[in-house]
C-alpha cells in the first residue's frame, strides 16, 4: 500500500486536498473519480520514503482527533462518516493511516471502543472505555468533548514545559561545548608550558590528567554518550526495571511531587467523567485505576477500592493513599454528604491542574538560574586553576 497526496475539485468547483492510501496510482484516482473529485495532481507522499518514519501520533494529533469527533457528532454527522471527512482533510501520514484503518474496523462492523482498543499503543484504557460508555448512553459527543478538553490541559501544559525547558537545554549544550574546547583545546596549549609537572600544584596536575584523558579517550566518551541512550531505552520495558524506576522516583522529593500530582490529575479526571455518565462508583474506581501508570500508588488505589467495596467510606479508604492530600480529603467528605460526587471529583481535577501547572512553572524557572550558576561556576573554576597555574609557573621559575 502507497499513499499519496492529492489535489482535487468537486462537482461544485471547490478545491480540496488530502491524503488516500491505495495500491497504485491509477486506483487511488479510481477511488476518487468515484468520490466525485476530479484529481488536479496527485504524487506518493513524501513520509513513505522515510526510512525512519514510525507512524508515531503525537499529542497534538490525538488532541486534534478528538476535538474534531466531538464537534462533529455535536453537529449529527456519523461518528464513520466523521472519521472519513477527518481522513479526507490535510492530516499527516500517520494520522491518515490510523483513520484509515478505523474506517475499515467499523466498515466491517466492529464497535467503535473494540477499534479503538486496536490501537492501545495510541489510545489508553481509560480513552476506549469512555468511549464504551458513551456508545452504552448514545452520549458519545460528550464523551469525546471531555477527552478533548482533557488532552488540550496535556498539550497546553507539554508545550509551556518544553517551551520553558529550552532555554536552560540551550545553556547546558553551550557549556557541554564550552568543557569539550576548554579540555581539548585550550589546555594541551597550556601544557607546553609546564616543563616538570611534578613540582606543579595538585589543582595544575589534576587539570592536566583530565585534559590528558579527554584528548586521549573521546572516542570512547563519545560512544558511550551514544550508547548511554541505547542501553536506557532496551532495559527500561523490563519489568524489574519499571518496579524499581516506580519506587526509587518516589522517594525524589521534587520528583514525587510530580508523579503524584500527575496520577491524581489522571485518576480524577477519569471518575469524574465516568460518574457523570452514570457508572456505578465501584466500577467506576476499577477502570480510573487502571489509568494510573506508577505502579506503587496503582496498587493503593486498588487496595482502597476494596475497602470501599466492603463498605468502608469513600473519603476514609482514599485518603490512606499517598495521592489524596487532606484539603482534597475534605472535598470528598463533602461530596459524600451531598451526593455530588462527579462534581467534586471534576473540582480536584482542575485543582490539580492548576496545581501541576504551577509546580512546572517553579521546577522550569528554577532550572535556569540553577544552569547558569552550574556553567559559570565551572568555566569560572577552570579559568581560575588556568591563572593560578600560570602564575606558579612563574613563581617557579623565580
Amino acid at each position: 500500500m502507497h499513499v499519496f497526496q492529492y489535489k482535487a475539485v468537486d462537482n461544485s468547483g471547490a478545491q480540496t486536498s488530502g491524503i488516500i492510501e491505495s495500491e497504485s496510482e491509477s486506483a487511488a484516482l479510481a477511488t476518487l473519480k468515484k468520490q466525485g473529485l476530479h484529481v488536479v495532481e496527485i504524487k506518493v507522499s513524501k513520509e513513505s520514503f522515510r526510512l525512519f518514519n514510525k507512524n508515531k501520533i503525537s499529542l497534538s494529533d490525538l488532541e486534534f482527533l478528538t476535538s474534531e469527533l466531538s464537534l462533529l457528532l455535536k453537529s449529527g454527522v456519523k461518528i464513520d462518516k466523521g472519521i472519513d471527512i477527518i481522513r479526507k482533510s490535510k492530516s499527516n501520514l500517520a494520522l491518515a493511516q490510523l483513520l484509515a484503518a478505523l474506517s475499515r474496523d467499523l466498515k466491517k462492523g466492529k464497535p467503535l471502543s473494540q477499534s479503538f482498543r486496536e490501537h492501545s499503543d495510541i489510545f489508553d484504557d481509560l480513552y476506549c472505555n469512555l468511549i464504551e460508555l458513551g456508545e452504552a448512553t448514545g452520549d458519545l459527543a460528550g464523551v469525546f468533548d471531555s477527552l478533548a478538553r482533557d488532552l488540550k490541559f496535556k498539550r497546553d501544559l507539554q508545550a509551556k514545559v518544553i517551551g520553558s525547558l529550552a532555554y536552560p537545554a540551550v545553556i547546558l549544550f553551550v557549556c557541554l561545548l564550552s568543557i569539550f574546547f576548554i579540555f581539548n583545546v585550550i589546555i594541551p596549549k597550556m601544557s607546553t608550558m609546564f616543563e616538570d609537572p611534578s613540582v606543579l600544584p595538585w589543582y595544575t596536575q589534576m587539570m592536566l590528567e583530565i585534559s590528558d584523558f579527554f584528548v586521549n579517550y573521546q572516542l570512547f566518551m563519545l560512544l558511550a554518550l551514544l550508547c548511554i541512550p541505547i542501553a536506557i531505552n532496551a532495559i527500561r520495558s523490563k519489568p524489574s526495571v519499571i518496579a524499581w524506576w516506580h519506587k526509587f522516583s518516589l522517594r525524589i522529593p521534587l520528583l514525587s511531587k510530580g508523579i503524584k500530582t500527575v496520577e491524581l490529575i489522571r485518576f480524577n479526571s477519569g471518575l469524574a467523567m465516568m460518574l457523570k455518565a452514570g457508572v456505578q462508583l465501584d466500577k467506576a474506581l476499577a477502570l480510573s485505576s487502571g489509568s494510573i501508570r506508577n505502579n506503587v500508588l496503582r496498587r493503593e488505589v486498588e487496595i482502597a477500592r476494596k475497602q470501599i467495596k466492603q463498605g468502608e467510606m469513600l473519603s476514609v479508604a482514599l485518603k490512606k493513599t499517598s495521592i489524596y492530600p487532606e484539603f482534597f480529603v475534605s472535598l470528598l467528605e463533602v461530596g459524600e454528604e451531598s451526593g455530588n460526587l462527579d462534581t467534586v471529583f471534576a473540582e480536584i481535577a482542575d485543582r490539580t491542574r492548576r496545581d501541576f501547572s504551577d509546580w512546572t512553572a517553579k521546577v522550569t524557572n528554577l532550572l535556569e538560574p540553577m544552569m547558569i550558576l552550574f556553567m559559570g561556576g565551572f568555566v569560572g573554576s577552570v579559568v581560575v586553576i588556568m591563572l593560578l597555574s600560570m602564575v606558579s609557573v612563574n613563581d617557579i621559575g623565580f
